[in-house]
Order: C-alpha cells, then sequence, then structure tokens
C-alpha cells in the first residue's frame, strides 16, 4: 500500500468478503446504490482512506468529521464509497491502495458499481446491466448468470483502474455497468445494478425505497453530480461513448 494513502481500520474486518466500490462516475449510479446499501443493510464503518493527496476536505454528519472515503460493512460485505468526486491526478492512488488493502482482508471477490451513458436513456424504460471482469474465469461466471457482456468499448473511471489492477494481480473483479445518464443522478440505473449484484453475489437489498424516492435523491445529488462531471471531463469520459478500433 501506498505510503501517501493510508486506510486507517476502526473496526475488526473479517476476512473473505465481498468487497463493492460505489465512486463517483456517470450517472452518480455506483454512489446511489452505495448509500442505499448502507441504509438497508445497516452497514457501519469499518475504515476510512487518510491521505494528503486529497483536499483539505471533510464530511460532517451529525455534527462530527468524517474521511470523504470510508469503507462500510458487516461480516460478509466490506463497501468502498467516496462522498466526493475523486480528482483525475489521485485516482490511481486511491484506487490502488483500497485495492491493495483488499487483498490483505482475503476479499472473496471485487466488485465496481457503476454505469455506462447512452444517448437515448430518456427513451428507455428497461435499462440494461453489463459486465466486464478481471480474468477469463470471472467473465464465464458473470455470463452464467445471464449478465451481458461489455464485449467492445472504452471504460473510464475508477471501474477502469479497478478492473486493470485487479487483472494485473490476478485478482478476481467485475464491474457491473447500468445503463444511465451521463451528467444527471439516476436512481433507476442504480436500482438495476442492485438487481444484478444480488443475482451474482446473493447480496439481496430491497430497492423499493430508492425507486419511491428517485426524485428526492436527484435532487440531494445534483452538486456531486456537477463536481463529478468537472473531474470526468478531465479524465476523458466522454470517449466511452466512442467505438474502440480493433487491431489483432
Amino acid at each position: 500500500m501506498s505510503e501517501s494513502v493510508k486506510i486507517i481500520e476502526k473496526k475488526e474486518v473479517s476476512p473473505g468478503a465481498v468487497m463493492l466500490f460505489g465512486f463517483p462516475d456517470v450517472g452518480l449510479v455506483g454512489v446511489i446504490a452505495a448509500s442505499h446499501m448502507i441504509s438497508e443493510l445497516g452497514l457501519t464503518e469499518v475504515a476510512y482512506l487518510d491521505s494528503k493527496l486529497l483536499p483539505p476536505l471533510i464530511v460532517l454528519h451529525e455534527g462530527l468529521p468524517h474521511s470523504p472515503i470510508r469503507i462500510f460493512g458487516n461480516h460478509s460485505i466490506l463497501l468502498a464509497v467516496s462522498e466526493t468526486a475523486i480528482s483525475a491526478d489521485v485516482i490511481y492512488p486511491v484506487m490502488h491502495a483500497l485495492i491493495d488493502w483488499g487483498k490483505s482482508k482475503n476479499v472473496k471477490v471485487m466488485i465496481s458499481m457503476s454505469g455506462i451513458p447512452v444517448q437515448n436513456r430518456q427513451d428507455l424504460e428497461q435499462l440494461k446491466v453489463f459486465a466486464a471482469a478481471s480474468t477469463p474465469e470471472m467473465l464465464k461466471a458473470v455470463q452464467d448468470k445471464g449478465i451481458a457482456v461489455l464485449k467492445e468499448g472504452y471504460m473510464v473511471g475508477p471501474q477502469a483502474i479497478m478492473l486493470q489492477y485487479c487483472a494485473k494481480m490476478g485478482l478476481p473483479a467485475i464491474t457491473l455497468l447500468a445503463q444511465c445518464f451521463f451528467n444527471y443522478p439516476d436512481p433507476q440505473a442504480a436500482a438495476e445494478i442492485l438487481k444484478e449484484l444480488a443475482n451474482v453475489t446473493g447480496i439481496k437489498v430491497d430497492i423499493s425505497k430508492l425507486l419511491e424516492k428517485g426524485e428526492e435523491i436527484r435532487l440531494r445529488a445534483r452538486d456531486v453530480m456537477r463536481r463529478t462531471q468537472q473531474e470526468l471531463s478531465k479524465m476523458k469520459k466522454t470517449q466511452e461513448y466512442d467505438i474502440p478500433l480493433y487491431v489483432s
């Protein structure tokens, strides 16, 4: 783990959990899904990220200070979530530190929850979820669950780094991507991600409140979405719309 980024544990962490990532990205899909999981499953903070690479920022909850990047969990789940957009110049050490920490806890699999922007999102009533994986074995596992594989395309942001770093180290990892708005918080896409998460891992989360409070969630998430857009533009996020040139 990088000395510039440290994971400070507040509680004992059980080995062998499933590690999930919910970070600001298109449609805030991962963040909304993560926030809902924390609430519905009663997950508690087990660790947080500390680094001078991050801006001098804290998050206040009930008047008390917290790191904007925290890990919640129970005996079977570890969920890394960020309540603020992560700048492009620190995203590598942050993600690498979290993955190294997860590896040290012998997590079974790492799963990033995110979105894939579609230009006709407003016309879609039923959203599709796609998957990509770090190894052929994990790719087959998601296909066996009936999830469509994102066979060709670009991936940009935290989930891209997670998948690349896990592939490099031979760690089992999956990225779940729901069709979503590019620059508009999308609770419906987050609900679809949680459905497929249950399909893949058996972690079931009631999504009824998520769908009922969709408009409230969108309003609360506007400022985070705006800051996230600024960082995504630096990462060339719009390139995910492009079709890659395949050279054999």
